[in-house]
C-alpha cells in the first residue's frame, strides 16, 4: 500500500480556479484501478493551501495515476502552474 499527503500553496487569488481544478481531478482519480483513496482538503482558516489524502494499492498503480489525461490536465497543466509550494510526504502503514 502506497500512502501520500500532498501540501500545496497558492495564491489567495487563485482558490476558485484551485477549488475546481481539485473537483475536476478527484473524482477521475477515485476511478482509477488501484486507487484506494484520493480526498482533497482545503485547509480551514487557510484559504491558500490544499492538503490531497493519497492511497494507491502498490507502486504501479501511483504510476499510472501520474500518467493518466487528467492528472496531466489538472495537476501538472493546471494546479503545478498555480502553485507556490509543494510538500509530499510518503507515509508508511502501521496497521
Amino acid at each position: 500500500m502506497i500512502s501520500l499527503t500532498v501540501r500545496m500553496r497558492f495564491d489567495e487569488a487563485d482558490h476558485d480556479a484551485v477549488a475546481e481544478m481539485l473537483c475536476q481531478l478527484t473524482p477521475a482519480s477515485r476511478q482509477e484501478p488501484g486507487c484506494v483513496h484520493y480526498i482533497a482538503h482545503l485547509v480551514e482558516g487557510d484559504p491558500s493551501t490544499v492538503l490531497i489524502y493519497e492511497q494507491y494499492a502498490d507502486e504501479a498503480a501511483l504510476e499510472r495515476h501520474r500518467n493518466t489525461p487528467h492528472f496531466r490536465q489538472f495537476a501538472i497543466g493546471g494546479l503545478y502552474l498555480k502553485m507556490r509550494e509543494r510538500q509530499v510526504e510518503r507515509l508508511q502503514l502501521l496497521c
